[in-house]
């Protein structure tokens, strides 16, 4: 057995946050995940983010304790969901990174298991062990590709959301319609190798930073999305590849048994290469991944 069925005050290390879905039962669901404080990997789904108060909304390398039992809805091992609901969920120290700080400590756990080969990942993810989270560190990045999407949510997902909810009352005490997520008009690829490819992989990338990075630049530069694009990519293809550059990888519960690879790109970790006094200096970029405010994603005009 992975883990035991329920971890009474588990001590989680939140490494991974994917940009919100809708749900209908839900609002929207963040996927997090992270690392156990004896290193292992665990995913914390269903979490409703935006419904949790500010004092329990955490950021990525917080450390949270809850309560956790098994999500017997899903077959993946690392798949738990909290106990007692969100609203228990504690808000510990977070690992910062900086001039006072470096990287080492936040190694200990993003870096405590790492492969290199997709297909050795995709082997245990087919196999027995159903492994669903893992470190890969590429071989090479060889681009990075950005994709028109569908520029909305599904009617039925949006018109779920919108409903008026009783719980959700203005000064008047009318009932307030729901503001919606904004959905990413663009999908966004690494194309990759890792150990033994004779071809470049592209794999999706669903960092919740990423498409705060978007919004952020969108709105930065008078709503000019191709601009937001370029300063994107600069970020992760141009800066990104001057570092040690580690990739979170997950696979999505609907494709885990069925695809042919059902990994996609849930989170970066970039720590400088620490042997180059220049590389470190770049880490002060004015767009930093760590550094992205989450609250801006919310806001709307």
């Amino acid at each position: 057995m992975y883990l035991p069925d329920e971890i009474p005050d588990a001590k989680v290390l939140i490494t991974v946050k994917t940009y919100p879905l809708p749900s209908s039962k839900y609002e929207e669901l963040v996927c997090t995940a992270g690392f156990l404080n004896n290193g292992k990997w665990i995913r914390i789904y269903p979490i409703p983010f935006r419904t949790l108060s500010y004092e329990s909304q955490y950021s990525k390398y917080h450390w949270i304790t809850l309560d956790l039992v098994r999500n017997t809805s899903d077959f993946r091992p690392e798949s738990y969901r909290p106990k007692h609901g969100i609203e228990n969920i504690r808000i510990g120290p977070k690992i910062e990174t900086g001039k006072n700080r470096d990287w080492a400590e936040r190694k200990q756990y993003a870096l405590n298991e790492i492969f290199y080969s997709m297909d050795d990942i995709i082997q245990l993810a087919k196999g027995n062990e159903r492994k669903s989270l893992a470190t890969l560190k590429p071989r090479e990045i060889v681009d990075f590709v950005i994709e028109p999407d569908e520029r909305d949510w599904k009617p039925e997902w949006r018109d779920q959301l919108l409903q008026y909810n009783l719980f959700d009352l203005d000064e008047q005490g009318q009932g307030k319609l729901r503001q919606v997520i904004p959905k990413l008009p663009y999908k966004y690829f690494y194309k990759l190798l890792s150990k033994g490819d004779k071809k470049p992989r592209k794999m999706m990338v669903e960092d919740w930073e990423l498409g705060a990075l978007y919004w952020n630049c969108y709105r930065r530069h008078g709503k000019d999305e191709a601009k937001a694009n370029e300063l994107v990519k600069k970020k992760y293809l141009d800066e990104f590849c001057t570092k040690d550059l580690h990739l979170f990888v997950g696979t999505t519960k609907q494709f885990h048994l069925i695809s042919q690879n059902p990994f996609v790109i849930v989170g970066v970790f970039p720590p400088p290469k620490l042997q180059t006094r220049d590389i470190k200096q770049a880490g002060s970029s004015s767009f930093t991944a760590e550094g992205v405010q989450q609250k801006p994603l919310f806001e709307f005009d």
